[in-house]
């Protein structure tokens, strides 16, 4: 198979590194200068610093060279870019060639996940999602990791899952598109908060509670929008919100923390280079929320937090006015 990795970030360079060593893999960036130092000296310095990628992977700012005669395109483009791109891939890109989303966000309009925007702009196309606790820096150094490779096309899952599998990369399937692809957008809100925790010195007692809650909260949502309640207690639902909440290299609690510590969106925004996807995705996840009839808190607090209507110190104040309700209850 013959594979175009779309986003040349942190985690579309380590995905399309890792797919080299089993399959032709070809690498797009809009930065010519990105994917000409892929091509010359195998790194990708702005968003990997220590990091040497597979020599067999090669680079293109070209996005038709890119996907043309590809039979799998791999999408790690940011949400709020996501469907422009795949406009631009739609006339070079082979009849039914299957399409994996690595974006864990929503589109900001419409609420879309971001299979439903592939299914929209490329309609006959095999679609399916590669979500888990994944932060490209321990990946592409060669630490062990797991991964869940969901589709609803089982045959397409099983080839997928042999494809993206490699030496410490370890990619297990599911059949819940919709959980999977919930539990990688969710968890951002929830790791702000827990950043904002952290930021604040609120202590490991608060992080958990924080993460606990959080996992509740995304469950309830998650299984009203038609995931499967197990998902959220696996890869894509707990592992992916224990890994995004607790560790530094993740952008979500990055933001979350300097939040804590008192500086402002603007700022933090103009310092970072990466997308922090819970940012973007907070007002459709609240605006989800009301249309489903589903209660919040943490989420609900992060969104104020970054709309500016509210400050980290307050939010934690927030939540610890909420009636605690039995835990096995909604709410």
């Amino acid at each position: 198979m013959k594979v175009a990795v779309l986003g040349g970030g942190s985690w579309g360079t380590t995905v399309a590194s890792l797919l080299a060593r089993n399959t032709p893999t070809i690498l797009w960036a809009r930065s010519a200068a990105t994917a000409d130092e892929i091509n010359a000296h195998h790194s990708n310095k702005k968003y990997l610093p220590a990091a040497q990628l597979n020599p067999e992977l090669r680079a293109t700012d070209d996005i038709e060279q890119a996907v043309t005669d590809r039979d799998l395109l791999v999408m790690a483009i940011p949400a709020q870019n996501f469907r422009a791109v795949l406009k631009q891939t739609a006339p070079h890109l082979k009849t039914a060639v299957p399409v994996v989303s690595l974006t864990k966000g929503l589109e900001a309009d419409s609420h879309l996940r971001m299979s439903e925007i592939i299914r929209q702009e490329l309609p006959g196309h095999p679609v399916a999602v590669l979500t888990g606790p994944n932060l490209a820096p321990e990946i592409i150094a060669g630490r062990a990791a797991a991964s869940v490779v969901a589709a609803d096309n089982p045959p397409l899952t099983a080839r997928l899952q042999s494809l993206f599998q490699t030496g410490m990369f370890r990619v297990y399937t599911n059949q819940d598109l919709i959980g999977c692809e919930l539990g990688g957008v969710l968890k951002n809100i929830i790791a702000i908060a827990a950043g904002m925790g952290d930021g604040l010195g609120a202590g490991d007692n608060t992080r958990a509670a924080v993460i606990t809650r959080g996992l509740a909260e995304i469950s309830r949502l998650g299984v009203a929008m038609g995931g499967q309640f197990a998902t959220f207690s696996g890869l894509a639902g707990m592992g992916d919100l224990v890994a995004t909440c607790t560790s530094a290299k993740s952008r979500n609690r990055s933001v979350g923390y300097h939040l804590g510590q008192g500086r402002s969106l603007e700022e933090i925004d103009r310092d970072m280079h990466m997308v922090a996807e819970g940012v973007k995705s907070a007002p459709a996840v609240m605006e989800l929320a009301a249309e489903y009839g589903i209660d919040m808190p943490i989420a609900r607090e992060v969104y104020q937090v970054v709309r500016g209507q509210s400050k980290a110190r307050f939010a934690y104040r927030g939540l610890v006015r909420i009636v605690a309700g039995a835990e096995s209850q909604p709410g």
